[in-house]
């Protein structure tokens, strides 16, 4: 009898309607990524489907249209002056703010001097030193998948010529939108190093592995200080020029430089006072004159900009001092939280409420690590 019933049993879970392929991937791309590196391992037509980069494009689409974007706060391994790693307790923190999360990610690198580049895309992150000949890093932290590439040639002029006053490349990173190819681009300051051109451009090719100059490059310096931003297959930085500071672009497509406005702010003293990021996909740059430090987006569509917020920094004095960089505004979180990380070591992260004009403490990390505006993603390169 018992043979019987089990024959009907698996008679009837033969005959269960199989779901069309289309209806199947519509299932899954509301799913995360998490739940889609699982799905992967069950049979080929799923790993298939999953890895095509229709189907990557469509899932994140609809995870970022869905809510906020998420916050990493990147932490790298510590070495002291003996080689010895220091170890660390800011792993473990997760905070949630509706629909989006801030959490810490740890990548464990072999090499002392790790830099986070700032200027993130489609859930991918580089990471790159400018005082170690290690090679740099392309990863996805959701998917763990990570690529490496040779160190630029700029990377390997400072290797032999670092001293205190030698410039320090920032990498940036971003897409070309109309090939889909990512590129990794170092814009230095030429004089530092003795060369004749006012900067120096570098982009890598992850086709022929092979990194080649850039001509011509950037007709201005740019702030030595910053980190380039990217938006939209473009990178951006602010000049230094002290009296006129600029907003420099460069096409990822084209491979063109362009000045798009001026800054919203002339006679810039201490460039360790401005700072140029993204917030809820808008360019963004702001400038600290104690005991005051503004924010202005930039509107494309008549190319002016608006000021955003005023942030008391004597609310913070007592988590930051006075600060000597300008603070680094990370991300607005639920449509009106916007979280800000304090440049100087060690600085804090805060909470200023928009609409009440409120400043909330959310922690003090023991190494200030690298703070990232991320959408999760199963792209690679």
């Amino acid at each position: 009898m018992f043979h019987v019933k089990r024959r009907r049993t698996l008679k009837r879970h033969r005959e269960l309607p199989r779901l069309p392929d289309d209806v199947v991937e519509l299932i899954l791309e509301r799913l995360p990524v998490k739940s889609l590196l699982r799905f992967r391992s069950v049979s080929k037509n799923l790993k298939s489907a999953i890895d095509s980069p229709r189907f990557q494009e469509r899932q994140q689409l609809i995870h970022t249209s869905r809510g906020g974007p998420d916050v990493l706060f990147v932490s790298t391994n510590v070495y002291d002056d003996d080689g010895r790693l220091v170890k660390r307790d800011d792993d473990g923190r997760r905070f949630v703010f509706g629909s989006s999360c801030a959490y810490t990610v740890h990548v464990p690198t072999n090499w002392g001097g790790t830099s986070v580049c700032h200027s993130t895309c489609d859930g991918l992150l580089c990471l790159y030193s400018i005082y170690n000949p290690s090679v740099c890093v392309l990863m996805n932290p959701a998917t763990r998948w990570l690529r490496t590439f040779p160190i630029s040639n700029i990377q390997n002029l400072l290797l032999h010529r670092l001293t205190k006053n030698t410039p320090t490349p920032k990498l940036g990173f971003g897409k070309d939108k109309l090939t889909g190819a990512y590129k990794p681009v170092f814009l230095t300051n030429s004089s530092g190093f003795g060369l004749d051109n006012v900067t120096t451009c570098e982009v890598f090719d992850f086709t022929t592995q092979l990194w080649r100059y850039v001509h011509p490059a950037s007709p201005f310096t740019t702030n030595p200080h910053t980190d380039p931003v990217y938006l939209d297959g473009s990178l951006y930085w602010l000049t230094d020029c002290k009296e006129e500071p600029k907003v420099l672009s460069f096409d990822l497509h084209t491979e063109t430089f362009h000045v798009i406005c001026d800054a919203p702010f002339a006679h810039v003293l201490d460039l360790c006072s401005v700072t140029i990021c993204i917030l809820d996909n808008r360019l963004c740059v702001s400038k600290k004159d104690w005991p005051t430090q503004d924010i202005w987006s930039f509107q494309y569509s008549n190319k002016t900009w608006k000021k955003m917020c005023s942030i008391d920094l004597t609310q913070t004095f007592s988590w930051l001092g006075e600060p000597e960089w300008s603070l680094e505004p990370i991300a607005i979180l639920e449509k009106h939280k916007l979280l800000l990380q304090g440049r100087d070591y060690r600085g804090a992260f805060f909470i200023l409420d928009l609409l009440t004009n409120s400043y909330h403490l959310l922690f003090k990390p023991s190494y200030s690590p690298t703070s990232l505006c991320y959408s999760q993603s199963l792209f690679s390169a």
